[in-house]
């Protein structure tokens, strides 16, 4: 038995399964699971097993594994008969939770079954994260992939083990529910500060900018490669002049973030999104970034236009080069930006940082 009766079972059970692949055999290798308290998102138990198939040797012959699962491993492994109690103790009448398990994960469980002969567990209902993101965060992240999603937040790399993924998968929803929550925040935030621009994007500085001279975006300090990615990239960042008008909105969305990731349990040191420096009035500032994407067409993950007195031309890059991007952000160039805003909790340091949608430079 779990960790609740079946008459109350409230937990969603996050799992994912490893198999030799997705051809026509395909032979379950592994099972990890979940157990979260919905209320505050918190682990309450856990299980994996590596299971054992029929043939062992259909793991070399046609999938090699870079999970490090081999036949070696999964010789003294039980067989799914083994464990298909505790499986469907864990899985039956509770909230089925992972990524892509409509079309891939809930169909290998019920064929695990159907080949031992038992009755399947049967969830009373299921979130699939891919579908889930795609619908509700977008493709901002690219594929949507695990992977992907883990890199865009600066998360740890995915190990292909079914219970990291699955503690991986409720990291990537909690980051992706604060950049919805903060967006959401910042809409609401943003018309109280101006509430004659309800009606505009919140984020489009350049529209503000049509009755607020202040809110065109000053570039202090221009590109910078100091910081890297997981992957070891550059995360390509410029700062520039914050009028008082954005920073009541960023700061009223860096005290949400901060809350929400104290509530979340996170013990890394906060930095605020708004750079201030003590005794200058003038000195309020922020820091935008440029996502890249690392591809032959679009090396950068921002649009950028540069503006002039005959007209808005589109910048066109071939390839992935911060040197070219240096003569562009000078100090004192004028920029009017289109952001989101993302949190990050990587390497015991945490907050929100502004990722740029769409600049319009202006030359000088």
């Amino acid at each position: 038995m779990g960790s609740s009766s079946r008459e109350e079972r409230s937990e969603i059970a996050f799992f994912d399964v490893e198999t030799t692949g997705r051809g026509q055999r395909i032979a379950l290798l592994e099972f990890g699971a979940i157990l979260i308290c919905p209320e505050k998102l918190v682990e309450l138990e856990s299980y994996s097993t590596l299971v054992r198939p029929a043939d062992v040797s259909i793991i070399s012959a046609l999938y090699p594994r870079r999970n490090g699962i081999t036949p070696d491993v999964v010789a003294s492994a039980p067989t799914f008969l083994q464990i298909s109690d505790r499986v469907y103790d864990l899985l039956h009448g509770r909230i089925w939770a992972g990524h892509n398990i409509r079309r891939f994960d809930c169909a290998i469980i019920r064929e695990a079954f159907a080949e031992i002969g038992k009755p399947a567990p049967e969830p009373k209902g299921t979130i699939d994260s891919l579908q889930l993101l795609t619908q509700k965060f977008g493709r901002r992240a690219g594929d949507m992939k695990m992977d992907t999603l883990a890199t865009y937040f600066g998360l740890r790399e995915q190990t292909h083990r079914s219970l990291d993924d699955v503690r991986m998968n409720l990291e990537v929803l909690k980051h992706c529910a604060t950049v919805m929550l903060l967006e959401s925040s910042i809409r609401i935030t943003a018309e109280e500060v101006e509430p004659n621009t309800a009606q505009r994007n919140p984020f489009d500085m350049g529209q503000l900018s049509n009755e607020m001279e202040e809110c065109h975006l000053k570039v202090r300090f221009g590109i910078s490669t100091k910081f890297l990615d997981p992957a070891g990239w550059p995360r390509l960042n410029f700062v520039v002049n914050a009028p008082q008008s954005l920073c009541k909105v960023l700061d009223a969305c860096d005290g949400v973030a901060q809350r929400l990731s104290s509530d979340l349990g996170s013990s890394s040191e906060w930095w605020p999104v708004v750079l201030r420096k003590n005794g200058f009035v003038n000195w309020p500032a922020v820091r935008l970034h440029i996502p890249n994407t690392i591809s032959g067409d679009n090396p950068y993950g921002t649009e950028m236009y540069q503006k002039d007195s005959g007209g808005v031309q589109k910048l066109v890059f071939s390839k992935y080069d911060p040197a070219e991007l240096d003569p562009l952000f000078t100090p004192g160039t004028f920029v009017d930006a289109l952001f989101s805003i993302d949190p990050y909790d990587y390497q015991q340091n945490a907050g929100i940082r502004l990722v740029a949608k769409k600049l319009i430079i202006h030359s000088n």
